[in-house]
Parts: structure tokens; sequence; C-alpha cells
């Protein structure tokens, strides 16, 4: 884990934040008032978002990162580079970095063994003044994923996405 500064970014990682920061500005939060959006590098460098959506039944809400993933998957995009996740509450910018939940950094994780790889993660606070760079092994060492159950994943993965 290393934090830096936007500015040091290399561009793949600025254009992410970028794009989850805008992404983030078309959540539905009327519970939380907590604004998330998250965007994904497909191999191809297509960026993919999404953002948080809440819901009244709370366990029907979907964070910004599977937001993402599931936008990138019905678009049939299922190997990834990176991804950023950035967020602001109602009335405020973020102090400290907003990094995936449990259940996100298990899609991510998936999502990582899909693409054969580890998945880069650059996390922001509002206004960038603090950035971190990671990756989803780091942040979720012993993942458990479809290797870990002997699945060939192979038939899901696009040759070209």
């Amino acid at each position: 884990m290393q934090e830096t500064s936007f500015d040091q970014l290399p561009e793949e990682g600025k254009s992410l934040l970028q794009a989850a920061s805008d992404a983030k500005e078309h959540a539905y939060n009327p519970y939380s008032g907590f604004y998330v959006g998250t965007a994904l590098l497909t191999l191809d460098n297509e960026i993919i978002t999404g953002c948080n959506t809440e819901n009244a039944s709370y366990g029907c809400t979907i964070c910004a990162e599977r937001a993402a993933l599931l936008k990138a998957n019905s678009e049939g995009k299922r190997q990834f580079k990176a991804a950023a996740i950035v967020a602001r509450g109602k009335d405020f910018d973020t102090q400290e970095v907003t990094a995936p939940c449990g259940a996100c950094r298990q899609m991510l994780f998936e999502a990582s063994q899909l693409g054969n790889g580890d998945l880069i993660l650059y996390l922001a606070t509002t206004t960038f003044d603090k950035v971190v760079v990671t990756s989803i092994q780091e942040l979720f060492p012993l993942g458990f994923g479809p290797k870990d159950l002997g699945v060939d994943v192979r038939p899901y993965i696009k040759t070209s996405q």
C-alpha cells in the first residue's frame, strides 16, 4: 500500500479517479447521504463506472464497486487491470480514502482471478488530496475464488473484449 499524490499517478490512475469521482454524483443515496463512485479499467482500456444505489430494504443496496462490476458483466467485460474509488458525504468531503467493503472485496477478488492477475486499486479522498495505490491482493490477502474451487472460468472470458 502506497500513499502518493494525484500528480504522481500514471495517466491511467488519474483518468480512473476522475471517472469514479464523476460517477459518484449519480448515486441514489437518500438513506446514508454517502456518495461513492467506482471506475473499472478493462484490458482494452475502456472505463466502466458505477455508483452506489440504496434501497428502503437496506439489504438490497448495491455498492458502487459491485454496480460497476455488474454493468461491465452485462456488457461482456470481465477482465480488468485496475479500479478506482472516490466518495464524499452529503455535506462533507472525505478526509480519508474509502476502501471497498467485504462483499466488494470478494467480487473484486474474483474479477482479478478472471483477469488472471492482481487488480490495482486507486483510492482517493473527494478532493484527491490523499491517494492510496494498493491491490485487491493486499486488501484481501487470503481471498477465496473460483481457482480455489477448481472452477474453470475460461468459458466466461472472451478472448477479445
